[in-house]
């Protein structure tokens, strides 16, 4: 029941977003391709889909759905979210391949580091 929450969930986000979502490769290229700024346009973006699935998730809670995360009184700022990523990709690196959407790894580590209870 969980699982298919969780990717009612993520097509969700998808149809909610206007543009293609970058993939795993593409980020790692974000940040590659400029040795000064890569690396902060490529966090800018997983600020901006750390937003997104935040919204989401607010918008299916409204909407009457269970969400998929709670933050519960917790913080959740944008300095931490390279963090929240960088994570979810390490404890699951098995999971995902290159050609896979950051939205889907973000709301993997968002549902992990903010579980509702």
């Amino acid at each position: 029941m969980k699982l298919a929450r969780f990717f009612v969930f993520v097509g969700s986000l998808a149809v909610l977003t206007s543009a293609s979502a970058m993939s795993l490769r593409e980020l790692r290229g974000l940040e590659l391709s400029d040795k000064k700024q890569g690396e902060a346009y490529a966090n800018y973006y997983l600020v901006g889909v750390m937003e997104g699935a935040m919204e989401a998730n607010a918008f299916h809670v409204r909407a009457g759905a269970k969400p998929l995360f709670c933050q519960n009184g917790r913080r959740l700022e944008p300095r931490m979210v390279r963090s929240l990523y960088d994570t979810e990709l390490k404890r699951n690196s098995e999971l995902y391949e290159a050609d896979m959407g950051v939205p889907l790894v973000m709301a993997n580590a968002l549902a992990t580091a903010y579980p509702c209870e």
